[in-house]
């Protein structure tokens, strides 16, 4: 398939599906094969270094290309598709580079696994008639690590990753001071040796109730409040693989990261006890408040 495009530009980040895409890519076309990571805030800057670093060791060409997704409102707003966002500037920037460097198609590393995901990005690819020849030729995530493994690169067993942005939850903006904090603080955990990591980003605000809001408890309106955000605190939550997680709670460790992550400038700092796992922000909550007006007009929980 890759022989058949004749040259190639593939959008690589340096996980474990774009860089078997680029290695290969690479071998079959030779010098008519490009590889381009989009450099932004969202991408943590070891990510950068060593996408960089693994290029350089298989003389995988590579290309930088500086991404302006930070000057769109509809991504820094991060709403459920803020993905469509990032790849629809990302292949904005990249088909005016294969045009002037003479690449015939734009590929990028979807595979079969991702069949059935809720994928925004997908969407942006299909605009820009970008290809996945991972999907195309029915390659799963374990079939890729294999072949990965056999190929020598050094992601076979790496764990998936996102972008920084994937930390905060939709709705709460993407800044770029958030995402710092973030990256700064999933390197302390990476430095202690934690392999399945994510520091999920969460704004808590404090709330001052005034008059106007109607609150139903347990059915009942009990009296009205209108709860305004004041002052609005950091807080991380810590997702570890399950089998990570008994070592986070022994040895000091956990307070020595509690300690880390509130110089970094979490206020709070919690461990997630279900652990790692994808999507874990679009998990749905039932929230429900139980208690009774007091006739000073507080709520009594």
């Amino acid at each position: 398939m890759l022989a058949s495009y004749g040259s190639c530009v593939v959008a690589y980040s340096g996980g474990v599906d774009s860089v078997f895409l680029a290695r290969v890519a690479h071998d079959v076309l030779g010098g008519k094969s490009l590889a381009a990571i989009a450099d932004s805030p969202s991408l943590p800057r070891r990510e950068l270094e060593e996408a960089l670093d693994i290029a350089r060791k298989f003389e995988i060409p590579v290309r930088v290309v500086h991404t302006r997704e930070f000057a769109n409102a509809d991504y820094l707003a991060n709403p459920a598709n803020r993905c469509y966002f990032c790849k629809h500037e990302l292949f904005t920037e990249l088909v005016p580079l294969a045009r002037e460097l003479g690449f015939a198609v734009i590929a990028y590393g979807e595979n079969a696994s991702d069949a059935g995901d809720f994928r925004p990005g997908a969407t942006a690819a299909a605009e820009f008639a970008v290809r996945a020849p991972l999907k195309e030729a029915g390659l799963t995530k374990a079939e890729i690590r294999e072949l990965s493994a056999q190929l020598g690169l050094p992601t076979a067993d790496k764990p998936q990753m996102a972008c920084l942005s994937s930390r905060i939850p939709h709705g709460e903006p993407v800044t770029p001071e958030k995402l710092a904090m973030i990256e700064a603080a999933e390197n302390v955990l990476r430095d202690l040796g934690f392999y399945d990591v994510r520091v999920r980003h969460h704004e808590l605000g404090s709330k001052l109730p005034a008059a106007g809001l109607k609150l139903p408890v347990g059915g009942e309106e009990l009296s009205t409040f209108n709860l305004q955000p004041s002052i609005f605190q950091q807080l991380a939550r810590i997702e570890l693989g399950a089998t990570e997680i008994p070592r986070f709670l022994a040895d000091g460790i956990s307070s020595r990261v509690a300690e880390a992550l509130k110089k970094i400038g979490y206020a709070h700092v919690t461990l997630d006890l279900l652990g790692y796992r994808r999507g874990s922000l679009s998990e749905p909550a039932a929230v429900r408040l139980v208690g009774a007006a007091s006739p000073g007009g507080k709520i009594l929980v």
